[in-house]
């Protein structure tokens, strides 16, 4: 447990609330909680998409897959559809 003197001071601020105030507070802190969990497990999603994206990027069987449809689309390319 934590044992810094802002925590302490905290702890003994709470002490001096009512069931009512310290219901509030605890709904206020598990909402905050929440969305920070949520922020993090964004920028988690974020940089593991990222990473993966990196791998595909590089891997060469991906890579001639890619030029594999690149090539099969090609002619479509021509059909003057691109202007649209």
């Amino acid at each position: 447990m934590m044992n810094s003197p802002h925590l302490l001071k905290i702890e003994r601020d709470l002490r001096a609330l009512s069931l009512e105030e310290l219901e509030w507070l605890l709904e206020l802190m598990t909402r905050q909680v929440q969305e920070r969990k949520q922020i993090s497990d964004n920028f988690t999603d974020v940089k593991y998409m990222n990473e993966q994206l990196a791998a595909m990027a590089s891997d060469l069987d991906i890579q001639a897959e890619i030029a594999s449809i690149n090539h099969e689309f090609g002619v479509t390319e021509m059909d003057g559809l691109e202007n649209l």
